[in-house]
């Protein structure tokens, strides 16, 4: 099972990264990279360079590029804004149980992850 590796769109705290790779996971911030400032379709196509699955709050543009794309991603993983802890929580909940061939081509609702 091949483990997912997390890109984090600009509207994701930067620290969220520097948190989970504390924990052992593959995250990269786009802010920590200084990939900001492109559109949602750029930072959707430069996860999918890197293989990885995107976690955002822009939820209306994602499910948008979502339909576009047909699911030719490596995930979208969206979340409404809520409190850094609690985005955490669920987050951890969902990556303990996630996995590159259950995300890909998905989008996940991290709220449900309670």
């Amino acid at each position: 099972m091949e483990k997912i590796k997390i890109y984090l769109d600009e509207d994701i705290r930067p620290l969220l990264a520097e948190v989970l790779r504390s924990r052992g996971y593959d995250v990269m911030s786009c802010v920590e990279k200084r990939l900001f400032g492109l559109s949602d379709e750029a930072q959707l196509r430069m996860a999918m360079k890197e293989k990885r699955a995107i976690l955002t709050h822009n939820i209306k543009d994602f499910v948008k590029l979502h339909k576009k794309l047909k699911g030719a991603h490596f995930g979208i993983i969206l979340s409404n804004q809520t409190s850094f802890s609690l985005l955490l929580r669920r987050l951890l909940k969902f990556l303990a149980t996630a996995s590159l061939e259950k995300v890909k081509g998905q989008l996940i609702w991290i709220s449900d992850y309670k």
